[in-house]
């Protein structure tokens, strides 16, 4: 039977369910702690948080050190992750300490009411739903406790409660009758990254991380002798690192490999209740480039919660130490870290039978409120159409979430395969992501110099315009494609030889 997602209901792509109490609160509660930050302004009252302002939000070490020994000491679990071969550090390598425990400890530690609240979220699948957030009733700030009149108040400047995040994607099966695109090879021409291997470059010595819901050993990788680190790395809170229950991770990983087949890969797998720490996880790994296809909808000023500021920092300290982060803009969401400046927003465009290109109108395109002048996305990979972008084939874990609730029914209510095939056919920007991704790993063999932003600008400057069809009809968002950059393709769809060429040159 399917795990249901954390509100009960049963679905595609689903997650673990955690426990409630009788109140309606989550058993576990995760959050991050923030240390004071060497900056003198909280990380919290920051405003917009980004690569070029990161240095401020991060802690000393000693203050990092004596903050996780308090609150372990108070009862909570710290998940404290060091990236190897950094030696010595005048500051944090993350801004944030993940920490976990029952909500009455955080009541009695921090002098705070935890309440559990239920609001509108549009889930995998643009599937409008309510989900279950944990709110401190006594703060302005959504999902923050103020932590200033209590016995952490020398070390923490306050703790934000995690909140629910979902996947960019969307999960259909292959079908004769339908076109759809196969990996590696229909994927690699789509994205003109066949010319680049011919170039010799591959990914060869690229460290990609992606986090997602896990990696199954799918004989799709093995037989192609793609490099995947086993076991899988688990995030905070995360189990099971043999299997996928939802298959979402393997089958975008997949699209990663069908561009940069010799990048050295790594999956983080998600707790969906812990997602920050999971990408702090990702960045303990120090890679070169970290692939996200998850998020969140967040249109406007107010909607940023304490839990979103941490996240955004966590990115912006990435993006600083040198990491590519790659993040999908969303299938109607309003995507968030998607939007947020320094990470490369992927977006999606559709690649006809003909060869013609048109904006998909499943992917988002809008101009975030919140980072005034960022447009998201930047550029796009392949993403299929309305209704469901049923559009590439990817290997999955047999009879997995995917596998398994698409058998049996036809098109485009189902898979019209076997439950335990151990494929399906999905997309939405989930899969523009990986691809994005795997480019940058070309463009990082290509010149390992380059930075996060000279890597964003270069698949900016090379991507094929796109200048046909519409992002997703929303409030906010239904723009046309025309020539030049735009608001539905950015600079339109990755072109993976073209951008391996502009990053030799000198």
């Amino acid at each position: 039977m399917s795990a249901p997602y954390p509100d009960g209901s049963p679905g595609l792509l689903s997650k673990p369910k955690m426990p409630k109490l009788a109140n309606g609160l989550p058993s576990i509660v995760y959050a991050q702690a923030s240390p004071r930050s060497i900056g003198g302004t909280s990380l919290f009252e920051a405003g917009a948080i980004t690569a070029r302002t990161a240095q401020a939000v991060q802690s000393e070490p000693r203050i990092v050190d004596r903050a996780a020994q308090q609150l372990r000491e108070a009862g909570f679990t710290v998940f404290q992750d060091t990236p190897p071969e950094r030696g010595v550090r005048e500051l944090a390598p993350q801004a944030t300490l993940n920490i976990s425990g029952p909500p009455d400890l955080y009541e009695r530690a921090f002098g705070c009411s935890l309440e559990a609240e239920e609001r509108p979220v549009l889930k995998e699948n643009q599937r409008e739903d309510l989900a279950t957030f944990v709110e401190c009733p006594q703060t302005d700030m959504p999902g923050l406790i103020d932590t200033a009149d209590t016995d952490f108040a020398d070390v923490l400047e306050g703790v934000a409660l995690e909140e629910p995040r979902y996947f960019f994607a969307t999960a259909m099966a292959p079908s004769a009758a339908y076109w759809h695109l196969d990996v590696p090879g229909d994927v690699s021409l789509g994205c003109n990254a066949d010319k680049a291997h011919r170039m010799g470059v591959t990914g060869t010595g690229v460290k990609v991380v992606m986090t997602d819901s896990g990696h199954f050993d799918h004989p799709f990788f093995s037989a192609r002798g793609y490099r995947v680190q086993r076991p899988v790395v688990l995030g905070p809170g995360a189990t099971a690192p043999a299997d996928d229950e939802s298959g979402h991770g393997t089958a975008e990983s997949a699209n990663i490999f069908a561009i940069a087949p010799d990048a050295d890969f790594t999956m983080v797998k998600m707790s969906f209740f812990n997602t920050i720490g999971a990408f702090n996880a990702a960045v303990a790994l120090n890679p070169h480039i970290i692939s996200n296809s998850w998020g969140s909808n967040k249109r406007r000023p107010q909607q940023i919660s304490a839990a979103d500021q941490a996240l955004a920092a966590a990115v912006a300290v990435a993006v600083a130490a040198g990491i590519t982060v790659v993040f999908s803009a969303g299938n109607g969401q309003f995507g968030f870290p998607g939007q947020h400046p320094d990470v490369i927003s992927a977006g999606g465009v559709f690649l006809t039978p003909d060869g013609t290109l048109r904006a998909s109108d499943y992917a988002s395109g809008f101009a975030s409120e919140i980072f005034i002048g960022r447009n998201s996305p930047d550029l796009c990979g392949l993403v299929g159409m309305q209704p469901r972008a049923a559009y590439i084939l990817l290997p999955v874990q047999p009879n997995d979430d995917i596998d398994r609730d698409l058998a049996g029914s036809h098109h485009p209510n189902g898979d019209e395969t076997r439950a335990d095939d151990g494929w399906a056919a999905i997309s939405g920007t989930s899969a523009a992501a990986p691809q994005i991704a795997g480019v940058c790993a070309l463009v990082k063999q290509a010149n390992p110099q380059l930075t996060p932003k000279q890597v964003r600008g270069i698949l900016r400057s090379t991507a094929r315009d796109v200048a046909a069809g519409h992002c997703i009809n929303r409030d906010g968002m239904g723009h046309a494609a025309v020539p030049g950059p735009d608001l539905a393709t950015g600079t339109g769809l990755v072109d993976a030889h073209a951008a391996v060429v502009a990053a030799q040159q000198p």
